[in-house]
């Protein structure tokens, strides 16, 4: 029987995913010889085209999705063709990559090999040009699984790049788009044995199946981000970054700020200006309706208020909000799962919280990251340097973003923080880094080291530092004993293995 005549879609799907590893086994010989010249040539070519079709492909993403903006989506694919190409383009990731003359020692790139790349439909072709784009200047080549809904969006930013990458000299095979996506086609992927490492952007199930299937994995956590508004902040500018950064594509980041925790003498004043900025405060019956959206009976979100316009979710929830709204802001009394409001929500609702004081403040922006937020990002805005250095010091957030939004500065828009589309929460996040994922994550590095001193010269005497003596004194007198013990051990170890290798 042919593999056209199949009717099951999970073999052929798992088939595809074979074929496509077997092609890019065949890039990944060809490509770990390219010099960095060559592939930065491919890395030029391929951010280009990406950004030649960065409107199209968003529009793409919002037909087939149904989730988000184009406009921003548009924003997206720019970040990550213009800044984030800009960033890896310095990065050395071939050869010798970092020298070490007193210690004698070489960093030398090697590559990962395969990458595994699972593509959300949340941002199905930004986060495809960034992945494609970290894996190939690592001189790796890639396949990429992209989200059921999303499969089509996908597809062709993949093949917008591949097809450029070609052009420029890239081996057939680097860029692979399964089309056939199934459980068990994605699961082939992750665990066959070609693959070497997985890139995991999705739902926490996904994630943790990226974690268990036995190869190396970056996943990421949610992102359930607060933003606090400390007393001595800036209003205006606050609630402004703030509605930025949650209405931006709908609020389909991760990282998007998902509740307000305010400062209560400033109360009024952020309530002014976020009705001024057309932020729609609901009360207490349309909170009611909105939350019973929000949240599945089984606890979870409602997926189908993900990436939809405020007036959607509105008139989903059985009540109406004027065109101009962007924000649905509704008053929250806890944190968790008896509070719909507080869960994280990627869509444009807010929570708000009003505390007394940043210690208060402090306390319910934790309690919301212990809720599905920890090690991902929180906001602090504010004009008092000892409190944000409090925050930057004691929060269970890998990215505290100052006075700036959660969604634009995590990824890099608005900070100085190495920009990513994949932003690792680390162990509080169930994460193996807290890291913005690069290039330099999909690389081993491995060390060239001259030898610095001959083993029968090794000495463990710590009199010869002078910090150790004024460090323990006490240990003046014993300490030579013990050094002269261990030098005699050393030499008769030495003089051990030069004899039982010496003919006689």
């Amino acid at each position: 029987m042919t593999l056209t005549a199949l009717k099951d879609l999970d073999l052929l799907s798992v088939q595809e995913a074979r074929n496509l590893l077997e092609q890019a086994a065949g890039a990944g010989e060809k490509l770990s010889q390219f010099t960095q010249e060559q592939v930065d040539r491919v890395i030029d070519v391929m951010a280009a085209a990406a950004r030649s079709e960065a409107s199209n492909l968003a529009r793409l993403a919002v037909d087939e999705t149904g989730r988000g903006k184009i406009s921003d989506k548009t924003i997206k694919n720019l970040f990550a063709s213009v800044d984030i190409y800009r960033y890896i383009r310095g990065l050395k990731t071939c050869g010798v990559i970092a020298t070490n003359k007193e210690k004698k020692v070489l960093d030398i790139a090697v590559p990962v090999g395969i990458v595994a790349a699972i593509v959300p439909t949340t941002n199905p072709t930004s986060t495809t040009i960034f992945k494609i784009l970290a894996a190939l200047k690592a001189r790796n080549p890639i396949v990429l699984s992209p989200h059921p809904q999303a499969v089509e969006c996908t597809a062709e930013t993949a093949r917008v790049m591949y097809e450029a990458a070609c052009e420029a000299g890239a081996p057939k095979g680097c860029i692979g788009c399964m089309k056939i996506v199934t459980r068990e086609g994605t699961t082939e992927l992750m665990k066959n044995r070609a693959t070497r490492m997985i890139l995991a952007t999705g739902g926490p199930g996904l994630v943790r199946a990226a974690y268990s299937s036995g190869k190396p994995a970056f996943g990421v956590g949610p992102g359930n981000a607060p933003a606090f508004i400390e007393r001595t902040a800036n209003v205006k500018k606050a609630v402004r970054d703030v509605l930025a950064g949650k209405t931006f594509d709908h609020g389909l980041l991760c990282s998007s700020e998902q509740a307000i925790v305010c400062d209560l003498p400033i109360e009024e004043a952020v309530l002014a200006e976020l009705e001024r900025n057309h932020a729609y405060f609901l009360n207490d019956e349309e909170r009611v309706m909105l939350e019973r959206l929000i949240q599945l009976p089984q606890g979870g979100l409602n997926t189908a208020i993900v990436g939809k316009s405020p007036q959607f979710i509105a008139e989903s929830a059985g009540f109406s909000v004027p065109d101009e709204v962007v924000c649905l802001v509704g008053r929250a009394s806890g944190v968790g799962r008896e509070h719909p409001l507080s869960m994280e929500k990627l869509s444009p609702i807010l929570a708000f919280f009003v505390e007394d004081g940043w210690e208060s403040g402090c306390e319910r922006c934790i309690e919301i990251l212990n809720f599905g937020g920890l090690g991902h990002t929180l906001a602090i805005h504010s004009e008092d340097e000892a409190i944000v250095m409090e925050f930057g010091l004691h929060k269970p957030a890998h990215r505290i973003c100052v006075n700036t939004s959660t969604t634009h500065g995590s990824v890099g828009l608005t900070t100085g923080v190495p920009p990513s589309m994949t932003l690792g929460c680390g162990t509080p996040g169930g994460n193996i880094t807290s890291d913005n994922i690069t290039p330099l994550h999909l690389i081993n590095v491995k060390r060239l080291a001259r030898e610095t001193r001959r083993i029968e010269e090794i000495s463990f005497d710590p009199v010869d530092d002078e910090k150790d003596i004024d460090e323990a004194p006490q240990q003046e007198e014993a300490t030579p004993q013990l050094a002269v013990d261990l030098r005699e051990v050393v030499r008769a170890t030495v003089e051990d293995y030069v004899r039982e290798r010496t003919p006689p």
